[in-house]
């Protein structure tokens, strides 16, 4: 069972300032679990369209930061603001109904139904309990769903139940169903994880084609995928922002190295 926040002020250097403009805020946001203090941030932001990658050794606060963005974990201190509305304290559902849609690790997709099935029910709206039991998809919306189906290779699978997909292709129905859902922030973690080759390099394919139209951040671990994405970096380490900026800047980072190579790979 999660232990609830214990409040705490903290208060250090940022290392960009605050950007009013930004879709997602995180300013003086602080949680800790039992004395242990997952998350130290003075400021967070991602600017709307952008595609940000945030890395960091295990234990960093990545995934507590997405907690703490879709509302699955309060902060103890400080503020979060999604598209101009204060969410700190909103419910998980309000703010995902805002347009917060999360994609975890490990694939979480209907087994049963088909391909297909999964993406109507990711249609906005579609949540709704009669609309599920009689709601029919407009022309539009089919012909949205089969364009993303063909773009991640899952069109000429489309009438096959879910589980019958291989782990790649079950995450990239995920993606496609956050997609279609059409939320304003996508938060994906670790899309990468277990693909091959061939499937890495589409997936980072799909999110480089999003990128300048949906607003995304990606947790992730494999260096050579965040290279694929050529997007600004993140880095985490015991909970503060430890470095920002291009991939190539902060790998040459010596705080980043020693987080990784130190202290961090110490807390693996």
């Amino acid at each position: 069972m999660t232990s609830k926040p214990v409040t705490a002020q903290i208060k250090h250097e940022t290392l960009y300032p605050p950007n009013k403009l930004d879709l997602v805020q995180v300013e003086n946001v602080v949680v800790q679990f039992d004395g242990f203090k997952a998350l130290d941030i003075t400021y967070f932001g991602i600017d709307r369209n952008e595609l940000r990658v945030v890395v960091g050794p295990n234990g960093a606060g990545k995934t507590t930061l997405c907690d703490v963005i879709s509302g699955k974990t309060r902060v103890a201190s400080g503020r979060v603001v999604f598209d101009d509305v204060d969410i700190t304290w909103r419910r998980e559902t309000d703010i995902a109904g805002l347009g917060v849609g999360r994609k975890f690790q490990t694939p979480t997709v209907f087994e049963s139904l088909t391909v297909y099935e999964n993406m109507e029910l990711a249609l906005p709206r579609r949540w709704k309990v009669w609309q599920n039991l009689w709601g029919t998809e407009s022309k539009e919306q089919r012909e949205h769903i089969h364009h993303l189906l063909e773009r991640v290779h899952l069109y000429e699978v489309r009438d096959l139940p879910a589980k019958s997909l291989s782990h790649g292709q079950r995450q990239w129905l995920e993606i496609s169903m956050l997609m279609v859902s059409k939320p304003k922030l996508l938060l994906v973690d670790e899309p990468a994880a277990g693909l091959t080759d061939k499937e890495t390099a589409l997936t980072a394919e799909l999110l480089n084609e999003l990128k300048g139209s949906h607003t995304i951040m990606v947790i992730e671990h494999d260096m050579e995928f965040v290279r694929q994405l050529g997007s600004r970096v993140t880095v985490l380490c015991e909970g503060k922002v430890l470095a920002d900026g291009p991939l190539d800047k902060v790998q040459t980072d010596p705080k980043v190295i020693e987080a990784y190579l130190g202290r961090g790979k110490e807390r693996k």
